[in-house]
């Protein structure tokens, strides 16, 4: 039996009910159509590449480098691969962002992760913000950042603390995940 990092929760890999495609599909306007798929789409839309602290560019965001390497090599042990779309917030789609949907594509299921990350401004943000309120989604200041979380009314899979599909909202970026859990699992741009 495969372990998965600890940092992964039962929430998010073991639990029956995740239904992220589906809440995905229902609430934020991006999932996928159902359909199996053995073989995954390219991990990036070609985003613009980022800069370090030194004004280096860093490699470009895909879905096997927004979330820890580790996860990436124990999604791959239990036969996961990735499909990258565009992101979306709702019906917004964020340019030069990645949305990584993480699944066994071999067999029609609904047993995913959902994880993302896009640049954004603040301009931007707010409007997103704004947009997904306006839907039912509700906001929290945090010392992290904002975060935007769908309504527990439309929630179909929860973390421990009760959060579903989820954003946080940091200086020109937003991450996404099925869960504020996952968020922690979105480690772009690398340090």
């Amino acid at each position: 039996m495969t372990r998965l990092p600890s940092a992964l929760g039962a929430s998010l890999l073991l639990a029956a009910t995740m239904l992220a495609a589906t809440a995905c599909a229902s609430t934020s306007g991006g999932s996928p159509d159902g359909a199996a798929s053995p073989t995954p789409a390219p991990t990036s839309p070609s985003p613009t590449p980022l800069e370090t602290t030194s004004g280096e560019p860093v490699a470009e965001p895909e879905c096997e480098t927004i979330i820890p390497a580790e996860t990436v090599e124990d999604f791959a042990d239990v036969g996961w691969t990735s499909r990258a779309e565009p992101f979306r917030a709702g019906e917004m789609e964020i340019p030069d962002g990645i949305q990584c949907i993480w699944g066994d594509f071999s067999t029609a299921t609904d047993h995913v992760q959902i994880f993302g990350w896009a640049p954004i401004s603040e301009r931007d943000a707010a409007d997103v913000q704004e947009h997904l309120l306006e839907v039912g989604w509700h906001k929290e200041n945090t010392a992290n950042g904002v975060i935007v979380t769908e309504s527990s009314e439309t929630t179909v899979a929860t973390d421990a603390e009760g959060y579903g599909l989820t954003y946080l909202f940091g200086d020109g970026w937003v991450k996404y995940a099925d869960t504020k859990q996952g968020l922690l699992l979105v480690v772009w741009p690398p340090a």
